[in-house]
């Protein structure tokens, strides 16, 4: 095989005026602009506003190429392109070779007729993808709706590209186009592997043993030119096969059953290893006469169902790994910037690595984005991250015609045979929020039956089709929120069925304590946002716009009530802050109690609910956002305090209905034996009480069975000795046996067997804080004798310092940890890794740099 790879520096020229500048291929029509200085950074201020007319022209993307003699002397030659956004023409010498009406869809012909030995033209016209969304919009027989945002594409839902690229509600309208991921031309000289496939499922029971093999049925599908006689050979994990057979011309399909003896199994993060083998596949002409083809793809080994059974409850919804049940813990992914040339393996690297950090072991790729590269993929089977898969639909109504659905059916069959190999992907989804879209619109609601109808013949009529066909061992899940398959609960309010997404403390604007008036079965979204930080806003607003109600500020605010809905929040459970700095602090700290508060409580009714998904992990742009994760990958709050609510040993305090609560949540597969220690404390640190009551379990130390949550101890806030307002819980759990065997180092704690966590008892607002004093020094780390480019700030407090945030505006790094308590007399130390990434030359920061630039916020020097 000669592979002739076409990315580099391609031509743009814009059809109506027949300009031209470079781009780069992989890479956007936008981000050349930019690049060639025409248009202002779409993200800064508002200029996104002055570029709504690049997705309404014509553009052509050319580039010439050298193709060797050598090349078009194979058999079979084909140019291959990903993926194209989207409605586009491609042409080889001026000869049109095929169309491309779907960004989700590979663009793979057969070219070696139009090509020559030497300099051939390769022209891809993307036409306006707004002018044909209106175009087909006037010939739909009756309206089929979709919800629009602020700055909006209209008729998004008739064009099959990312929708959010249309505007939603935490992004901007950037209706960009392009070529992604790769693009080459191709020869094969005798048989060519058009995709590789492994079905992986655990072999057999042997006289009720079970057993650790596993069969692998290989898919190949295959294409040649002419009848050959062909060998096929096959390698996985030791196991091997030969095959030889005549395939005949055009499309065939090859499947071979390979048994594996007792591989490593592959397991989620937190749970166990993530061991991958090559899957290697060979085809060549059986006489030796012309070349192999050969392919490869890691394969995990691991037995993974969804139970979504009917219970006592309702109907459960748990993610089972290799007979664990797996309490999901993460958040919706979605596309890693606005801009498709920044989608870039450093940045897929950064996201998905922050994720693991924060102990995430779930990532939902939401439906109004894109299927995502295979760099996405690849790394969340290394790391363990469990891929929630929706399928590329999302608040909107579809169109059901036989077109429609025939385009959707090869995008499908395309991602499906793309990306099922991977362990990492726990099941199929069909959609965001379509079947609940259905009574959004005057015009469902006026005709539901109409709508239904095309509900169905998409989701379960095609998509849902195809995914059992193709894929029959993952779970297909046809919506989210959903209750499964036939199913049509509302899993928007009702928590006990399915999926739910959980809206009512953002959207209604009820307090955080609403969150634990549910016990859902699996919450796949909820969420509340928060500002970014004072560096991130200093990135797209001018010094004299940085002020929560400024126009620039609202405009990077996609919800219409957002920063309504931040402060009016903020003043229910905090004083007003006395600058925007502190703004954007409490902003943060009180999106880490919404979550913390969210998580920890259905963490603690396992194994009732099993899986939490907040909204949302990641930006497309900078601005205010459900994110716990800036734009440029700088932790918020929220994150550093995921990091800890994840923890797979947590100690999680909360008052609920007068009565304080203490448990711990085992998440390992290990019993553990641990002790409780509780004080009561005014808010100068001085012990009030120890809350000495007998355990709930009735055993002291306490047990606590793996994979469970164990209440520990409760008391109605009647019976404490002062007031709610006047003091706060400290407690402390120690391990004092198992430790260590089924989860790692305490998170903000030096004591790898401890978990530590405060309650206040009420809204912070209502408690005398004391100044805390809070000091810190700064000092480089040494690393096996040698400086390391590392810092660390060594804190200390004179009274408690409750949500303790470091930043360091001017200096790319990330801290150890942040948002958290620091204890009255605590010394403290949290490191500081200085990110050479974003500015490579740059030295990294003295000791003495980052002390001139350190700032501490904590609750009480938040507000005057």
């Amino acid at each position: 095989m000669e592979r002739l790879e076409l990315g580099g520096i391609w031509t743009l020229t814009r059809v109506s005026d027949g300009s031209e500048r470079p781009m780069t291929v992989p890479g956007d029509l936008l981000s050349a602009l930019i690049a060639a200085g025409e248009v202002a950074d779409p993200l800064y201020g508002k200029n996104e506003l002055a570029l709504q007319w690049i997705g309404r022209e014509d553009w052509i993307v050319s580039h010439t190429v050298d193709v060797p003699a050598s090349l078009l002397a194979c058999q079979n030659v084909f140019i291959d392109f990903e993926s194209i956004d989207t409605m586009a023409d491609v042409r080889i010498n001026g000869q049109v070779v095929g169309q491309s009406g779907n960004m989700f869809r590979r663009f793979r012909v057969d070219a070696g007729s139009v090509l020559k030995p030497g300099a051939n033209t390769v022209a891809v016209t993307i036409r306006s993808p707004e002018r044909i969304a209106a175009e087909r919009a006037a010939n739909l027989p009756y309206p089929i709706p979709a919800s629009t945002y602020p700055v909006s594409s209209p008729h998004r839902n008739l064009v099959r590209k990312a929708q959010c690229m249309g505007g939603w509600d935490w992004g901007p309208c950037l209706m960009t186009g392009g070529i992604y991921d790769s693009a080459a031309i191709v020869g094969v000289d005798g048989p060519r592997i058009e995709y590789l496939r492994a079905n992986v499922n655990k072999a057999p029971e042997k006289k009720g043993t079970p057993s650790k093999d596993f069969l692998v049925e290989v898919t190949l599908e295959l294409h040649t030119g002419s009848d050959l006689d062909t060998v096929v050979e096959l390698e996985l994990a030791g196991a091997k096969s030969s095959r030889r057979l005549i395939v005949a011309a055009g499309e065939s399909i090859v499947r071979e059953t390979l048994r594996i003896a007792g591989p490593e199994l592959w397991w989620p993060a937190g749970y166990g290893s993530q061991p991958l083998y090559g899957l290697r596949a060979v085809v060549r002409p059986a006489s030796g006469i012309g070349q192999q083809h050969e392919m490869t793809k890691h394969i995990g080994f691991r037995d993974l169902r969804i139970d979504a059974l009917e219970d006592k409850d309702g109907k459960s919804m748990t993610i089972v790994v290799n007979g664990t049940r797996i309490f999901a813990k993460g958040a919706n992914w979605i596309p890693a910037d606005a801009l498709p040339s920044r989608w870039t393996q450093e940045r897929y690297a950064d996201l998905l690595d922050s994720a693991a950090a924060a102990n995430m072991n779930c990532l939902r790729v939401w439906g109004g984005g894109r299927y995502e590269s295979d760099v996405f993929y690849d790394q969340c089977d290394e790391l363990g991250i469990l891929v929630w898969q929706d399928c590329m639909f999302s608040c909107a109504l579809y169109p059901s015609s036989g077109e429609f659905l025939s385009d959707v059916e090869a995008e499908i069959r395309h991602q499906i045979k793309r990306l099922a190999n991977h362990p990492a992907l726990a099941l199929w989804c069909g959609n965001n929020e379509a079947l609940g879209a259905i009574t959004w619109y005057d015009e469902s609601k006026n005709n539901p039956a109409r709508y239904i109808v095309d509900y169905d013949r998409l989701t379960e009529g095609t998509v849902g089709r195809i995914v059992r066909e193709l894929d029959p061992g993952r779970t297909w899940w046809p919506s989210s929120p959903s209750a499964g398959p036939d199913d049509f609960s509302d899993n928007w309010h009702a928590d006990n069925r399915g999926d739910m997404h959980f809206w009512s403390v953002w959207h209604e604007g009820k307090p955080f304590s609403e969150y634990m008036t549910i016990k859902p079965r699996f919450c796949s979204e909820f969420g509340f946002q928060s500002f970014p930080s004072y560096a991130t806003i200093a990135t797209f607003a001018p010094e004299g716009e940085r002020n929560v109600s400024s126009p620039i500020m609202e405009h990077h605010q996609r919800h219409p009530r957002g920063n309504t809905i931040i402060m009016e929040t903020m003043l229910r459970y905090f004083r007003m802050p006395k600058g925007f700095r502190e703004t954007l602090y409490l902003s943060q700290v009180q999106q880490a109690l919404a979550m913390k508060t969210a998580v920890e409580y259905w963490r603690c009714n396992r194994p009732r609910c099993m899986g939490a998904l907040y909204w949302q992990l990641n930006d497309v742009w900078p601005g205010a956002s459900w994110s716990s994760l800036e734009h440029d990958g700088t932790w918020k709050v929220l994150h550093h305090e995921a990091r800890r609510f994840f923890d797979p040993l947590l100690l999680s305090l909360f008052v609920k209905d007068g009565m304080a609560y203490a448990y711990a949540v085992n998440d390992g597969m290990q019993s553990l034996t641990a002790t409780l220690s509780l004080t009561l404390r005014r808010f100068d640190g001085s012990p009030v009480a120890t809350l000495s009551a007998p355990p709930a379990t009735g055993i002291s130390p306490s047990i606590l069975a793996p994979e469970s949550a164990t209440l520990l101890w409760s008391l109605p806030l009647a019976e404490l000795p002062v007031g709610a307002d006047q003091a706060f819980i400290d407690a402390r759990i120690i391990v004092t046996s198992g430790a260590g065997v089924t989860f790692g180092a305490g998170v903000g704690a030096g004591n790898p067997d401890e978990r530590r966590a405060v309650l206040f008892l009420t809204e912070p607002k209502a408690c005398t804080l004391v100044e805390a004093g809070i000091t810190a020094k700064v000092e480089a780390v040494d690393k096996n004798g040698a400086r390391s480019g590392d810092l660390a700030i060594r804190l200390k407090t004179n009274a408690p310092a409750f949500y303790v945030a470091l930043s360091a505006e001017g200096i790319a790094g990330r801290f150890s940890d942040s948002g958290f308590h620091l204890a009255a007399g605590e010394e403290r130390v949290i490191g500081f890794t200085p990110i050479a990434g974003r500015d490579k030359k740059a030295q990294a920061p003295s000791a003495a740099l980052l002390t001139s630039a350190l700032r501490i916020d904590d609750l009480r020097s938040s507000y005057d």
